[in-house]
């Protein structure tokens, strides 16, 4: 569950708070939790397989009918390039003004509310699950890129490169910026990989 980012209370309770979440959206996906929280769980635990393309098929249609400004992160960004990798969520980001209509395009499979004063990074988190985590980060802002470069800050979002993944184009950072911040934090193995891929 820390791995959720719920947090154990004493006695062996769980919980996750929201400090101000978007209006309609609670209920929703504190009823979409109640029956999805399994599959999730035995995802997070390695327990189940990730199913990532098919969720990313699924955002990409969502988003496209909501007309939602958005880019494709983390390591299913070097997925859709063709990295021999499997994604264990889907981190997206999306404009600071489409983040709360993210959270309505999931409304169906919602499991935490589209939320403001979560992240000190950006303005607005939200989390579903259709078939694997999809995660978002809404509003990026310049501290994200304080002290170091990330690959989901402003720096990464002024050089977003298209990628044709099945039949969707895909924003995603470019391939030098996912190498030095996987360099920064030692993982050596994933520069390797992005070595191969060209970056």
């Amino acid at each position: 569950m820390e791995r959720l980012t719920w947090q154990q209370r004493p006695g062996g309770a769980w919980r996750r708070c929201f400090p101000a979440p978007a209006p309609g959206q609670a209920d929703p996906a504190f009823e979409n939790l109640q029956r999805l929280l399994l599959p999730m769980l035995r995802q997070s635990a390695g327990l189940a397989a990730v199913p990532w393309a098919d969720a990313l098929t699924q955002t990409c249609a969502r988003f496209s009918a909501a007309g939602i400004d958005w880019w494709l992160g983390g390591s299913a960004a070097l997925a859709v390039r063709g990295a021999p990798l499997t994604p264990g969520d889907l981190d997206l980001i999306v404009s600071g003004a489409d983040s709360v209509r993210a959270g309505r395009a999931f409304l169906d499979c919602l499991v935490e509310p589209v939320t403001s004063g979560y992240w000190p990074l950006s303005d607005w988190w939200g989390r579903a699950f259709c078939g694997a985590r999809v995660e978002w980060a809404g509003g990026v802002t310049a501290a994200a890129d304080e002290p170091e470069l990330t690959d989901f800050g402003p720096a990464a979002a002024a050089s977003l490169e298209t990628i044709r993944w099945r039949d969707w184009d895909i924003r995603v950072p470019p391939l030098r910026l996912q190498r030095l911040v996987s360099a920064a934090r030692g993982l050596a193995g994933r520069v390797a990989l992005i070595d191969r891929l060209g970056g």
